[in-house]
Protein backbone atom coordinates (compact mmCIF):
# COMPACT_ATOMS: atom_id res chain seq x y z
CA UNK A 1 0.00 0.00 0.00
CA UNK A 2 1.41 2.96 -1.14
CA UNK A 3 2.30 5.91 2.22
CA UNK A 4 0.17 9.26 2.08
CA UNK A 5 2.08 11.47 3.56
CA UNK A 6 0.00 13.79 5.80
CA UNK A 7 0.76 17.68 5.64
CA UNK A 8 1.96 18.97 9.06
CA UNK A 9 -0.54 21.34 10.28
CA UNK A 10 1.12 24.96 11.27
CA UNK A 11 1.53 26.19 14.72
CA UNK A 12 -0.22 29.09 15.23
CA UNK A 13 0.94 32.14 17.85
CA UNK A 14 -1.20 31.85 21.15
CA UNK A 15 -3.75 34.75 21.25
CA UNK A 16 -2.62 37.68 22.81
CA UNK A 17 -4.23 38.89 26.63
CA UNK A 18 -7.19 40.12 26.45
CA UNK A 19 -7.93 42.48 29.62
CA UNK A 20 -11.46 42.70 29.19
CA UNK A 21 -11.33 46.37 27.85
CA UNK A 22 -12.45 45.89 24.33
CA UNK A 23 -9.65 47.76 21.84
CA UNK A 24 -7.41 48.90 24.39
CA UNK A 25 -3.47 48.37 23.93
CA UNK A 26 -1.93 45.22 25.78
CA UNK A 27 -0.64 45.95 29.38
CA UNK A 28 2.85 47.83 29.05
CA UNK A 29 4.88 47.07 32.43
CA UNK A 30 6.64 50.58 31.53
CA UNK A 31 10.44 49.22 31.63
CA UNK A 32 10.98 49.86 28.26
CA UNK A 33 9.94 53.18 27.99
CA UNK A 34 12.10 54.16 31.89
CA UNK A 35 8.28 54.24 33.19
CA UNK A 36 8.69 53.51 37.17
CA UNK A 37 5.81 50.79 38.05
CA UNK A 38 2.71 52.09 39.13
CA UNK A 39 2.36 55.43 37.33
CA UNK A 40 0.92 55.92 33.81
CA UNK A 41 1.25 57.80 30.83
CA UNK A 42 -0.65 60.84 30.14
CA UNK A 43 -1.30 59.07 26.42
CA UNK A 44 -5.26 59.46 26.33
CA UNK A 45 -5.45 62.41 28.98
CA UNK A 46 -4.45 65.39 26.37
CA UNK A 47 -0.96 65.71 27.76
CA UNK A 48 2.51 64.86 27.37
CA UNK A 49 4.54 63.38 29.96
CA UNK A 50 4.68 61.63 33.46
CA UNK A 51 1.19 62.00 35.43
CA UNK A 52 2.15 61.77 39.33
CA UNK A 53 -1.56 62.44 39.84
CA UNK A 54 -3.59 59.73 41.72
CA UNK A 55 -4.54 56.42 40.08
CA UNK A 56 -6.94 56.63 37.43
CA UNK A 57 -10.40 56.23 38.66
CA UNK A 58 -9.59 57.12 42.79
CA UNK A 59 -10.80 60.90 44.10
CA UNK A 60 -8.45 62.95 44.48
CA UNK A 61 -7.16 63.41 48.30
CA UNK A 62 -8.64 67.49 49.55
CA UNK A 63 -5.04 69.32 51.23
CA UNK A 64 -5.74 70.09 55.06
CA UNK A 65 -6.95 73.91 55.07
CA UNK A 66 -3.91 75.33 57.17
CA UNK A 67 -4.69 78.86 56.98
CA UNK A 68 -7.96 78.67 58.23
CA UNK A 69 -7.08 76.09 61.13
CA UNK A 70 -3.97 78.72 62.25
CA UNK A 71 -6.78 81.57 61.28
CA UNK A 72 -8.92 80.14 64.29
CA UNK A 73 -6.07 79.11 66.16
CA UNK A 74 -4.91 82.83 66.67
CA UNK A 75 -8.57 83.87 67.36
CA UNK A 76 -9.00 81.15 69.57
CA UNK A 77 -5.50 82.96 71.66
CA UNK A 78 -6.27 86.49 71.41
CA UNK A 79 -9.51 85.64 72.51
CA UNK A 80 -8.39 84.04 75.93
CA UNK A 81 -5.59 86.44 76.51
CA UNK A 82 -8.27 89.61 76.03
CA UNK A 83 -10.77 87.84 78.58
CA UNK A 84 -8.15 86.94 80.74
CA UNK A 85 -6.67 90.53 80.39
CA UNK A 86 -9.80 92.28 81.80
CA UNK A 87 -10.43 89.78 84.11
CA UNK A 88 -7.05 90.61 85.54
CA UNK A 89 -7.66 94.05 85.14
CA UNK A 90 -10.96 94.16 87.08
CA UNK A 91 -9.81 91.72 89.81
CA UNK A 92 -6.82 93.96 90.57
CA UNK A 93 -8.83 97.00 90.23
CA UNK A 94 -10.81 95.48 93.11
CA UNK A 95 -8.26 95.13 95.70
CA UNK A 96 -6.94 98.83 95.46
CA UNK A 97 -7.48 100.45 99.32
CA UNK A 98 -8.15 104.25 97.88
CA UNK A 99 -8.45 105.42 101.34
CA UNK A 100 -6.21 108.93 100.87
CA UNK A 101 -8.13 111.92 100.10
CA UNK A 102 -6.00 114.34 98.67
CA UNK A 103 -8.46 117.19 97.75
CA UNK A 104 -8.53 117.66 101.67
CA UNK A 105 -4.26 118.58 101.54
CA UNK A 106 -5.17 123.05 101.38
CA UNK A 107 -2.73 125.71 99.88
CA UNK A 108 -1.25 122.87 97.12
CA UNK A 109 2.23 124.54 94.95
CA UNK A 110 1.00 124.82 91.84
CA UNK A 111 1.79 121.12 89.27
CA UNK A 112 4.98 120.90 87.36
CA UNK A 113 5.67 118.86 84.83
CA UNK A 114 5.99 115.40 85.11
CA UNK A 115 4.32 113.08 87.76
CA UNK A 116 5.44 112.98 91.55
CA UNK A 117 4.37 110.10 94.03
CA UNK A 118 4.72 110.12 97.38
CA UNK A 119 5.95 106.40 98.44
CA UNK A 120 5.40 105.72 102.41
CA UNK A 121 6.13 102.58 104.56
CA UNK A 122 4.41 102.44 107.31
CA UNK A 123 4.91 100.23 110.75
CA UNK A 124 1.62 99.67 110.57
CA UNK A 125 0.43 96.25 112.66
CA UNK A 126 -3.19 95.89 111.76
CA UNK A 127 -4.43 92.29 110.73
CA UNK A 128 -0.86 91.20 112.57
CA UNK A 129 -1.41 88.58 115.59
CA UNK A 130 0.59 88.71 118.30
CA UNK A 131 3.03 85.49 117.14
CA UNK A 132 3.67 87.71 113.98
CA UNK A 133 4.24 90.51 115.95
CA UNK A 134 6.79 88.51 117.42
CA UNK A 135 8.19 87.20 114.55
CA UNK A 136 8.68 90.48 112.66
CA UNK A 137 10.24 92.09 115.70
CA UNK A 138 7.55 94.68 115.10
CA UNK A 139 6.32 95.52 118.62
CA UNK A 140 3.04 96.08 119.59
CA UNK A 141 2.66 100.01 119.61
CA UNK A 142 -0.81 101.58 118.78
CA UNK A 143 -1.60 103.24 115.35
CA UNK A 144 1.09 103.82 112.58
CA UNK A 145 4.62 105.82 112.07
CA UNK A 146 6.53 106.11 109.27
CA UNK A 147 9.16 103.84 108.87
CA UNK A 148 10.54 104.92 104.73
CA UNK A 149 9.11 107.85 102.94
CA UNK A 150 9.98 109.03 99.48
CA UNK A 151 9.51 111.44 96.13
CA UNK A 152 9.38 109.29 93.03
CA UNK A 153 9.40 111.63 90.38
CA UNK A 154 8.43 109.81 86.35
CA UNK A 155 9.40 112.19 83.64
CA UNK A 156 10.49 112.43 80.41
CA UNK A 157 14.08 112.87 81.05
CA UNK A 158 14.82 110.36 83.45
CA UNK A 159 12.93 109.20 86.62
CA UNK A 160 14.45 110.18 90.02
CA UNK A 161 13.74 108.26 93.40
CA UNK A 162 14.46 110.54 96.29
CA UNK A 163 14.52 109.34 100.12
CA UNK A 164 12.93 111.59 103.03
CA UNK A 165 15.00 111.03 106.05
CA UNK A 166 12.29 110.31 109.00
CA UNK A 167 14.13 112.33 111.27
CA UNK A 168 14.21 115.26 108.74
CA UNK A 169 13.08 118.79 110.47
CA UNK A 170 10.08 120.29 109.13
CA UNK A 171 7.80 122.69 110.03
CA UNK A 172 4.12 121.66 110.84
CA UNK A 173 1.95 124.54 108.04
CA UNK A 174 -1.71 125.14 108.93
CA UNK A 175 -3.80 121.92 107.92
CA UNK A 176 -7.53 120.82 107.53
CA UNK A 177 -8.08 117.96 109.51
CA UNK A 178 -8.62 114.83 107.49
CA UNK A 179 -11.65 113.16 110.13
CA UNK A 180 -12.65 116.74 111.69
CA UNK A 181 -12.55 119.11 108.79
CA UNK A 182 -11.57 121.75 111.32
CA UNK A 183 -8.54 123.95 110.15
CA UNK A 184 -5.57 124.26 112.59
CA UNK A 185 -3.21 127.36 112.23
CA UNK A 186 0.37 126.66 111.49
CA UNK A 187 2.23 127.76 114.73
CA UNK A 188 6.01 127.43 112.74
CA UNK A 189 5.76 124.13 115.03
CA UNK A 190 9.16 122.12 114.42
CA UNK A 191 9.14 118.32 114.13
CA UNK A 192 10.53 115.20 112.78
CA UNK A 193 9.47 114.79 109.23
CA UNK A 194 7.40 111.10 110.38
CA UNK A 195 5.56 113.26 113.48
CA UNK A 196 3.26 114.72 110.82
CA UNK A 197 1.82 111.03 109.60
CA UNK A 198 1.30 109.94 113.24
CA UNK A 199 -0.74 113.19 113.99
CA UNK A 200 -3.02 113.48 111.36
CA UNK A 201 -2.60 110.71 108.67
CA UNK A 202 -1.64 110.40 105.12
CA UNK A 203 -3.46 114.21 104.21
CA UNK A 204 -0.60 115.93 106.64
CA UNK A 205 2.06 114.19 105.78
CA UNK A 206 1.42 115.31 101.94
CA UNK A 207 0.59 118.83 103.28
CA UNK A 208 3.94 118.66 104.98
CA UNK A 209 5.60 117.70 102.43
CA UNK A 210 4.61 120.20 99.82
CA UNK A 211 4.84 123.07 102.09
CA UNK A 212 8.17 122.52 102.75
CA UNK A 213 9.54 121.57 99.52
CA UNK A 214 6.94 123.81 96.94
CA UNK A 215 6.89 120.37 95.23
CA UNK A 216 3.28 119.06 94.01
CA UNK A 217 2.11 115.36 95.33
CA UNK A 218 0.21 114.27 92.28
CA UNK A 219 -0.53 110.83 94.43
CA UNK A 220 0.29 108.87 97.04
CA UNK A 221 1.49 104.75 97.81
CA UNK A 222 1.06 103.09 101.27
CA UNK A 223 2.56 99.81 102.15
CA UNK A 224 2.69 98.17 105.91
CA UNK A 225 4.85 95.82 107.68
CA UNK A 226 2.93 92.27 106.80
CA UNK A 227 2.31 93.49 103.00
CA UNK A 228 5.59 94.14 102.61
CA UNK A 229 6.64 90.81 104.26
CA UNK A 230 4.21 89.03 102.10
CA UNK A 231 5.24 90.64 98.99
CA UNK A 232 9.07 89.11 99.29
CA UNK A 233 7.49 86.16 100.15
CA UNK A 234 4.95 85.66 97.05
CA UNK A 235 8.42 86.04 94.89
CA UNK A 236 10.12 83.25 96.32
CA UNK A 237 12.69 85.71 98.27
CA UNK A 238 15.52 88.53 97.05
CA UNK A 239 18.85 88.01 96.61
CA UNK A 240 20.76 90.66 98.24
CA UNK A 241 24.88 91.13 97.87
CA UNK A 242 25.67 92.58 101.24
CA UNK A 243 29.33 94.82 101.70
CA UNK A 244 29.35 94.06 105.30
CA UNK A 245 27.53 92.03 107.84
CA UNK A 246 25.83 93.37 110.49
CA UNK A 247 23.14 93.08 113.57
CA UNK A 248 20.25 94.79 115.45
CA UNK A 249 18.46 93.77 118.29
CA UNK A 250 15.48 95.98 117.59
CA UNK A 251 14.87 94.86 113.58
CA UNK A 252 15.86 91.34 114.75
CA UNK A 253 18.77 91.89 111.77
CA UNK A 254 21.47 89.31 111.90
CA UNK A 255 22.88 89.31 108.50
CA UNK A 256 26.61 87.84 106.99
CA UNK A 257 28.62 89.44 104.55
CA UNK A 258 28.52 88.22 101.49
CA UNK A 259 25.19 87.44 98.61
CA UNK A 260 22.13 86.25 100.52
CA UNK A 261 18.43 85.40 99.57
CA UNK A 262 16.39 87.06 101.99
CA UNK A 263 12.48 86.13 102.69
CA UNK A 264 9.96 88.55 104.13
CA UNK A 265 10.91 88.39 107.64
CA UNK A 266 14.59 89.07 106.80
CA UNK A 267 13.75 91.62 104.48
CA UNK A 268 11.93 93.73 106.85
CA UNK A 269 14.71 93.59 109.22
CA UNK A 270 16.95 94.67 106.58
CA UNK A 271 14.92 98.00 105.68
CA UNK A 272 14.03 98.98 109.54
CA UNK A 273 17.62 98.92 110.36
CA UNK A 274 18.97 101.97 111.82
CA UNK A 275 20.83 100.78 115.03
CA UNK A 276 23.41 99.10 113.32
CA UNK A 277 25.18 102.31 111.83
CA UNK A 278 26.84 105.33 112.96
CA UNK A 279 24.68 107.55 109.91
CA UNK A 280 21.69 105.42 111.31
CA UNK A 281 18.89 107.27 109.20
CA UNK A 282 21.03 108.30 106.20
CA UNK A 283 22.05 104.48 105.79
CA UNK A 284 18.63 103.05 106.21
CA UNK A 285 17.16 105.04 103.03
CA UNK A 286 20.37 103.66 101.40
CA UNK A 287 19.86 100.02 102.07
CA UNK A 288 15.88 100.75 101.45
CA UNK A 289 16.96 101.82 98.50
CA UNK A 290 18.95 98.76 97.42
CA UNK A 291 16.55 96.82 98.93
CA UNK A 292 13.55 98.09 96.94
CA UNK A 293 15.83 97.99 93.21
CA UNK A 294 16.14 94.08 93.55
CA UNK A 295 12.69 93.44 94.55
CA UNK A 296 11.37 95.58 91.64
CA UNK A 297 14.09 93.36 89.27
CA UNK A 298 12.50 90.29 90.77
CA UNK A 299 9.22 91.24 90.71
CA UNK A 300 9.65 91.96 86.82
CA UNK A 301 11.64 88.94 86.03
CA UNK A 302 9.80 86.50 83.61
CA UNK A 303 10.60 84.01 86.45
CA UNK A 304 7.66 85.86 88.06
CA UNK A 305 5.96 87.37 84.91
CA UNK A 306 5.36 84.42 82.74
CA UNK A 307 4.62 81.74 86.04
CA UNK A 308 0.77 82.61 86.80
CA UNK A 309 1.54 80.86 89.81
CA UNK A 310 3.92 83.03 91.35
CA UNK A 311 2.39 86.02 89.26
CA UNK A 312 -0.72 85.98 90.85
CA UNK A 313 -0.02 85.83 94.63
CA UNK A 314 2.16 88.17 93.96
CA UNK A 315 -0.08 90.83 92.84
CA UNK A 316 -2.24 90.24 95.31
CA UNK A 317 0.14 90.32 97.98
CA UNK A 318 0.90 93.59 96.69
CA UNK A 319 -2.74 94.88 95.76
CA UNK A 320 -4.08 93.51 99.38
CA UNK A 321 -1.46 95.64 101.01
CA UNK A 322 -1.47 99.19 99.44
CA UNK A 323 -3.45 102.22 100.23
CA UNK A 324 -3.29 104.64 97.48
CA UNK A 325 -5.24 108.21 96.85
CA UNK A 326 -8.69 107.92 95.02
CA UNK A 327 -7.52 109.01 92.15
CA UNK A 328 -4.54 106.29 91.44
CA UNK A 329 -5.78 104.47 88.62
CA UNK A 330 -4.03 101.17 87.99
CA UNK A 331 -2.19 102.72 84.96
CA UNK A 332 -1.10 104.87 87.65
CA UNK A 333 0.39 102.03 89.73
CA UNK A 334 2.48 100.45 86.56
CA UNK A 335 3.98 103.56 85.55
CA UNK A 336 5.48 103.62 89.22
CA UNK A 337 6.00 100.34 89.48
CA UNK A 338 7.71 100.27 85.98
CA UNK A 339 9.76 103.82 86.88
CA UNK A 340 10.98 102.51 90.55
CA UNK A 341 12.45 99.50 88.14
CA UNK A 342 13.82 101.67 85.48
CA UNK A 343 15.61 103.88 88.30
CA UNK A 344 17.09 100.46 90.02
CA UNK A 345 18.20 99.38 86.54
CA UNK A 346 20.22 102.91 86.36
CA UNK A 347 18.41 104.24 83.72
CA UNK A 348 16.87 107.20 86.77
CA UNK A 349 18.61 108.66 89.87
CA UNK A 350 18.12 107.59 93.17
CA UNK A 351 19.42 109.74 96.54
CA UNK A 352 18.87 110.81 99.52
CA UNK A 353 17.48 114.30 100.10
CA UNK A 354 20.09 116.82 100.50
CA UNK A 355 20.81 117.77 103.95
CA UNK A 356 23.03 120.52 105.89
CA UNK A 357 24.07 119.54 108.93
CA UNK A 358 21.39 119.03 111.84
CA UNK A 359 19.80 120.40 115.12
CA UNK A 360 18.64 118.86 117.93
CA UNK A 361 18.92 115.30 116.40
CA UNK A 362 16.69 116.49 113.45
CA UNK A 363 18.32 116.59 110.05
CA UNK A 364 18.54 119.92 108.23
CA UNK A 365 17.60 120.10 104.72
CA UNK A 366 20.19 121.99 102.60
CA UNK A 367 17.26 124.69 101.51
CA UNK A 368 19.16 126.16 98.54
CA UNK A 369 19.83 122.20 97.00
CA UNK A 370 15.97 121.67 97.45
CA UNK A 371 14.95 124.76 95.76
CA UNK A 372 16.95 123.74 92.88
CA UNK A 373 15.99 119.89 92.69
CA UNK A 374 12.10 120.93 92.74
CA UNK A 375 12.93 123.29 89.74
CA UNK A 376 14.30 120.75 88.28
CA UNK A 377 11.43 118.40 88.88
CA UNK A 378 8.96 121.14 88.30
CA UNK A 379 10.38 121.63 84.76
CA UNK A 380 11.01 118.04 84.02
CA UNK A 381 14.55 118.66 83.28
CA UNK A 382 17.52 116.17 83.53
CA UNK A 383 18.46 116.36 87.40
CA UNK A 384 22.04 117.83 88.56
CA UNK A 385 21.34 117.66 92.12
CA UNK A 386 23.50 115.74 94.64
CA UNK A 387 23.36 114.61 98.15
CA UNK A 388 26.62 114.22 98.64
Amino acid sequence: MRHVQRPVPQQQPPPAYDDGYGDEPSYDSGYNTGQVYGQQSRAGHGGGGDDYGPPTGRPARRPANWGRRIKWTVITVVAVVAVTSIATYFWADSKLHRDVDLSKVIDRPEAGDGTNYLIVGTDSREGMSDEQKKKLHTGSAEGKRTDTMMILHVGGNGDTLVSLPRDSNVTIPSFKGAESGKLYPGTGRQVKLNAAYAEDGPELLVRTVESNTGLHIDHYAEIGFAGFANIVDAVGGVEMDLKEGFKDKWSGADFEKGKQTLNGQQALAFVRTRHAFAASDLQRTKNQQAFLAALAHKVASPTTVMNPFKLYPTMGAGLDSLVVDKDMSLWDLGSMFMAMKSVSGGDGTSMNMPTNGSTGGNLLWDKAKVKQLVDQFNNDEKVTVTSD
